[in-house]
């Protein structure tokens, strides 16, 4: 009996250990490590093509009927394509299905450096933006650069089925 109570126990406390604190797996404080310093925000504001990205994003799938709906987690990619130039996300505001804004990741500009990716995970315990979410990304570029490309992956591997799909992002403004 001592044994049960004992590896009851210790199954409570390892749940318990899984408990998530942020509502995405990547901690917000993490994009001041990458926000553009003062003096590339003064060059940034005069000398780069400005432009506005749409991606959509499924947090959620319809199962069986539309009463029911699946979970997903959201892998969403900031790449820069270019080789040589360094590229400024200024924006990256998610919304919900209804168009509410959920958040804004930074309120700085970031950089990515050439051929440089960085992410962005809307957890699979995440349900605020539902199956119609999106984001709206804004940038800058040096003239004669590729755009960026911004993609998502979303996947689920629950039980013993997989499923994932992508979308790419497109260029609104």
């Amino acid at each position: 009996m001592d044994k049960i109570i004992c590896f009851l126990l210790i199954i409570i406390t390892l749940s318990a250990c899984n408990e998530r604190e942020e509502i995405s797996s990547i901690n917000p404080l993490n994009w001041e490590k990458r926000t553009a310093n003062h003096i590339v925000k003064d060059i940034i504001k005069d000398s780069l093509e400005i432009g506005e990205t749409y991606l959509s994003i499924y947090s959620q799938i319809y199962s069986h009927s539309e009463h029911r709906t699946h979970n997903l987690t959201a892998m969403v990619s900031l790449r820069n394509t270019s080789d040589s130039d360094t590229i400024y996300i200024t924006k990256a505001k998610y919304y919900d299905t209804k168009g509410k804004l959920l958040r804004n990741y930074f309120d700085k500009p970031i950089y990515l450096s050439p051929l440089e990716t960085v992410e962005i995970i809307i957890d699979e315990f995440d349900l605020e933006g539902g199956t119609g979410a999106n984001f709206i990304f804004d940038w800058k570029i040096p003239d004669n650069c590729p755009e960026p490309l911004f993609e998502a992956v979303m996947n689920s591997t629950l039980s013993q089925q997989g499923l994932s799909f992508t979308t790419i992002g497109r260029r609104v403004k």
